[in-house]
């Protein structure tokens, strides 16, 4: 569960973000960006309380990995 960062109010996981003329948000490295696809599908979350939203991608290893 996250918990938002403005007001400590769990989150409401599993919500999306809708982009204008396109399908969905990816995270790029520079790595990453030339040497073949995205790192992981991004994960929204948004607190019920005071609206923040949350973007994150949950397995930040591969962060690290193209880091080399």
């Amino acid at each position: 569960m996250r918990t938002c960062i403005r007001c400590q109010t769990n989150m409401i996981e599993n919500c999306g973000i809708k982009a204008k003329g396109a399908y969905g948000i990816e995270i790029w490295t520079p790595v990453s960006k030339w040497w073949g696809g995205g790192i992981e599908e991004v994960k929204e979350a948004v607190c019920p309380n005071c609206g923040e939203v949350s973007i994150y991608i949950e397995d930040v290893s591969k962060l690290k990995e193209n880091e080399k």
